[in-house]
């Protein structure tokens, strides 16, 4: 309200920016009311102009940046703004690192009632490099001057903005990319189509950073895709570094990327990528973290929190490839895991019949599994867990106060879903540690790995 009267989209109004959101926006308070503001920063006193008024909040953009907070930095790519991949390439970075902690602080005030002075946050783990760390690109296609282009939506449209070089991700990825979109715009392979759903949706393209290796994943909207073939064949020849070219069908109109049904058209089914002393094989829908250099720095912290005794049986829920159960487990008793798609457990087994490790996958949620171990009398001391944003499943969490592991580590990729699901925890476990860990310079993504005790 001003002056009595509800505030109105175009109306300006002067707005001191004092944190910032989790979706990478300034956040600020007009008569009480939050302001959010995409591209400002704590500190910054602003001319803000709103653009959507809701009763609750305000959505506004900046129309005077009045007072710039010293860590405002000069974005370095081109597209920064119109891409919407980066939300803080405009924030120094050390001043990213300190944000990132902020964000879990805000989320445990919000959704919790614990002393957050006395939980034991600590400093966030960044990189010394934050730029070129991305193993993995998913690009959707659309078409420009009847050509394919392919990138990322801008935000809140479906308009897609063409990207040829993208500085948070490997240089090889740009490359062969490019190179796929030149092919195919050459074979005159189609863009998806809503009407008809046939054509290309969405090019992904993940490389090894130890091995070199290249996998090219092609989703298309059913099962035609003509000259495919071909397509795969020049890519390879083309780019050598190009191990595996996967077809992928996705029929449904979901925010999933890929559907269940993948072929691969030519060279291997998997590709292999190498963290540490293990070697893994990927297939096209395998879990593996965006960031190999930073996911090392994660995993110990894992191993460190989980603190695997001789005779500790280990489940790693969530497990995809198994990456984390083979990390923190080696010298475990036993290390089960489980997961929903089966090619990721098909990789899992194959990665511990490979390193040795005594191991047990299964394809299925772990709200299945746990207890069908427990009533056979097998029981973990140690469990880990990597759900994705949506945090843990409502059934999961009742089995775990059930089957009470005595240590849980708890690695999360989304600060709000985490503090709802430690509430819930509360009952039986108290948090020993909070380690946030950037995964994702220039984001407003962090991940955070959770230690919990069973009390009592």
């Amino acid at each position: 309200m001003k002056n009595g009267i509800e505030m109105k989209t175009g109306q300006t109004f002067p707005l001191t920016i004092k944190r910032i959101g989790i979706n990478g926006e300034g956040v600020g308070y007009f008569k009480r009311k939050a302001v959010f503001v995409p591209g400002a920063l704590p500190g910054e006193e602003i001319t803000a102009e709103a653009v959507k008024v809701m009763p609750k909040f305000t959505e506004a953009v900046i129309k005077k940046l009045r007072k710039p907070s010293p860590d405002r930095v000069t974005p370095p790519c081109p597209i920064y703004e119109k891409c919407g991949g980066c939300q803080l390439q405009h924030l120094d970075y050390k001043a990213q690192l300190t944000e990132k902690k902020g964000l879990i602080v805000q989320a445990l005030e919000r959704y919790t009632s614990f002393n957050i002075e006395k939980l034991p946050i600590h400093d966030t783990i960044g990189m010394d490099d934050p730029w070129r760390y991305r193993n993995k690109a998913q690009f959707q296609t659309g078409v420009e001057k009847g050509r394919m282009i392919a990138g990322l939506y801008s935000p809140n449209s479906n308009e897609v903005v063409d990207i040829n070089e993208c500085i948070v991700q490997h240089s090889i990825i740009d490359e062969t990319i490019r190179l796929s979109k030149k092919i195919m715009n050459q074979l005159s392979i189609p863009v998806y189509s809503a009407k008809n759903k046939q054509g290309v949706k969405t090019i992904v393209v993940r490389y090894g950073f130890e091995t070199g290796d290249v996998q090219a994943v092609i989703v298309t909207g059913d099962k035609r895709f003509p000259k495919a073939k071909e397509f795969a064949e020049s890519l390879m020849k083309q780019k050598q570094r190009v191990k595996s070219v996967v077809h992928n069908v996705n029929s449904g109109n979901t925010h999933l990327v890929m559907g269940d049904v993948s072929t691969t058209i030519a060279g291997s089914d998997t590709i292999s990528e190498k963290l540490g002393e293990f070697e893994y094989k990927l297939s096209a829908r395998s879990f593996f973290q965006l960031n190999p250099l930073q996911t090392k720095k994660l995993y110990d912290e894992v191993k460190k929190a989980a603190d695997v005794k001789p005779e500790d049986n280990v489940v790693d829920a969530y497990c995809g490839s198994g990456t984390i159960g083979l990390w923190i487990g080696k010298n475990a008793a036993e290390v089960r895991g489980m997961d929903t798609i089966s090619s990721s457990i098909k990789d899992a087994r194959a990665n511990a019949e490979k390193y040795g490790v005594n191991a047990k996958y299964e394809v299925g949620p772990a709200e299945k599994w746990l207890p069908a171990w427990k009533e056979k009398g097998w029981t973990p001391d140690v469990l880990v867990t990597d759900p994705p944003r949506t945090g843990l499943d409502r059934k999961l969490i009742q089995t775990i106060k059930q089957v009470k592991p005595k240590t849980f580590v708890y690695v999360s990729c989304n600060p709000s879903t985490l503090a709802k699901d430690l509430v819930e925890l509360g009952s039986v476990y108290r948090i020993d540690s909070i380690q946030p860990v950037d995964m994702f310079p220039q984001t407003a993504q962090v991940e955070c790995v959770v230690r919990l005790y069973l009390k009592g």
